[in-house]
């Protein structure tokens, strides 16, 4: 059901199934080619008014009338079965990445089921979307993969994590960090890189080999 396959995209925003991202999420968002609604994350979108191209998932969480009007807006459908090998989530950046993705945003991936939340989390580190620029939402905090090199948005006294996955992230370099790291080893489990500083609106962080998650949470806020 539904139209046809959508142009191939720059920018692929993706909402997931987990807690509603609010408006503010969707404020900090970059425009969008494309929007992906994987299964559930259809009702989070059409909360904050955005218009879905493309439903993915089991859909055993979609709310018919939420599907039905995405439907009469435009969007394809695609149906997989329950007992299938990856999540919505999955399905979901796969799909961005067939339609020719160089940036993907992702929405909704908090809360729920922990081992969900991790699982998601790493996801967005696989190496098979290392292709894209991928960050995301995730509760108060900005998450961006860092595969080779990243610029960060912050402001002065914000606080930014380095944390590496899958492995050891070599030769890490950061500007703009009030700890800098000057070609660096980060081991995996090794908590050196939590709780970094920017000491301005930029910073950069680049890398040689492996990846790192960089978690930028929301500004501390005066009582």
């Amino acid at each position: 059901m539904g139209r046809p396959e959508p142009r191939a995209a720059r920018a692929v925003l993706v909402f997931a199934g987990g807690d509603p991202p609010g408006p503010a999420g969707l404020a900090l968002t970059p425009e969008a080619d494309v929007v992906i609604a994987a299964d559930s994350g259809l009702a989070h979108a059409r909360a904050l008014g955005v218009r879905v191209d493309l439903v993915i998932g089991d859909l055993d969480s979609v709310d018919a009338t939420d599907l039905d009007a995405a439907v009469a807006d435009g969007a394809v459908v695609e149906r997989h079965p329950a007992a299938k090998d990856a999540t919505d989530l999955e399905l979901a950046l796969d799909a961005a990445l067939a339609r020719d993705a160089t940036a993907v945003h992702v929405l909704g991936i908090g809360g729920g089921r922990l081992d969900h939340f991790l699982g998601n989390v790493l996801l967005l580190a696989s190496p098979r979307y290392a292709a894209a620029r991928v960050d995301a939402h995730v509760g108060d905090a900005h998450v961006s993969v860092v595969h080779d090199h990243v610029d960060l948005d912050g402001t002065p006294g914000q606080l930014c994590s380095l944390l590496p996955l899958g492995g050891a992230a070599v030769g890490v370099l950061t500007d703009g960090l009030r700890y800098p790291l000057r070609r660096e080893t980060l081991p995996p489990g090794t908590t050196r890189g939590v709780s970094n500083e920017f000491v301005s609106s930029r910073a950069t962080v680049s890398l040689e080999s492996g990846v790192l998650l960089a978690v930028t949470p929301s500004p501390r806020k005066d009582p």
